[in-house]
Parts: C-alpha cells; sequence; structure tokens
C-alpha cells in the first residue's frame, strides 16, 4: 500500500487525546473531514489505520481527535509521526494541476533543448509556487510556476518545458 503524507502530528492538545497537526496538503477540508480515514505513520513501525472523529483550525495548525484514542496517554507518542492517506482516497486534479510528487525528480529542459536539470523541491511562498531545480556545477535555480515559465509538463515521459525569462538564470 503507497501512503501519501498530508501532515505531521506536532504536539497533543489538552487531556482527551487531541493532536495538533501541521498539515502538508491542499486538500485540508477534505482530508480532514468527520469520518475519514488517515494512517499514522511512525519510523520502524506498521502505520496505523485512524478515523477522524472531529478537526478544527487552530492558530494555523489543525487540531485532531481520532475515534480510535480517548486520551492523552493513549496519542502522546504519536509525536512527530506523519499522517497519510492511500492512492485511492487522492482526488483526481484538474487539468494543467499536478501533486508534488508527481513533479520531484523530473528532468527540466529548455525549449531549445538545453538541460538544465531536476526538480528537487517545490517552494509555496505566495501567489505561485516555486520549483527548485538541482543543476550540476550551479546554484539551483528557481523556477516560478507560472505559464511564461512552464511552458510543458510531461509526466510519462518525465519532462518540464521552460522558457527562461530574463534573469531567472
Amino acid at each position: 500500500m503507497t501512503l501519501y503524507k498530508v501532515g505531521k502530528i506536532v504536539n497533543t492538545h489538552g487531556i482527551r487525546g487531541e493532536v495538533k497537526v501541521i498539515t502538508t496538503t491542499d486538500f485540508v477540508e477534505e482530508r480532514f473531514q468527520v469520518g475519514n480515514q488517515l494512517w499514522i505513520e511512525q519510523a520502524g513501525q506498521a502505520p496505523i489505520a485512524v478515523t477522524i472523529k472531529q478537526a478544527r483550525p487552530h492558530k494555523g495548525t489543525m487540531l485532531v481527535k481520532f475515534a480510535e484514542f480517548d486520551n492523552i496517554n493513549e496519542v502522546e507518542h504519536f509525536r512527530n509521526a506523519q499522517l497519510s492517506v492511500t492512492e485511492a482516497d487522492q482526488a483526481e486534479l484538474e487539468e494543467g494541476q499536478y501533486y508534488y510528487r508527481q513533479i520531484i525528480g523530473l528532468k527540466v529542459q529548455t525549449i531549445d533543448g538545453r538541460s538544465l536539470g531536476t526538480i528537487k523541491e517545490i517552494l509555496a511562498p505566495g501567489a505561485n509556487d516555486v520549483w527548485v531545480v538541482q543543476r550540476e556545477g550551479q546554484s539551483d535555480l528557481l523556477l516560478p510556476v507560472i505559464d511564461d515559465v512552464i511552458k510543458k509538463v510531461d509526466l510519462d515521459a518525465g519532462l518540464v518545458t521552460v522558457e527562461l525569462l530574463e534573469g531567472l538564470e
């Protein structure tokens, strides 16, 4: 079973088994809806299936209570664990939208065929994402994800074609 991260448990909250989660998904309302199933992943242990009993935003995080746990002692050891969903729980995206996992690792080339490197990371600083391209023997290249720069994403070929605007390189 392949799991994809949607959040990280960073702490407990109160004594009734709530956990504080930093979300790493664009679909917070969908992922943390009452009744949904998530998986708790901890290093060296099998994933544990949990059902959301309650979830609400709180100071930039989500407070989540699982149906399976009722007090702080049962959830304390989940601190720093990842929350994930299965591939079957992922929604189909609209044309031109991609999951981070689909983009990271793609090769990048210019419209004239010059190889630039591989996308190693995605930043989300504001209005648009920025793809970080690792280049051999050079500093990383930051590509804003806008139509003027990203010309074609071919997931099957593992390739992104870009037009470098003045000042990007």
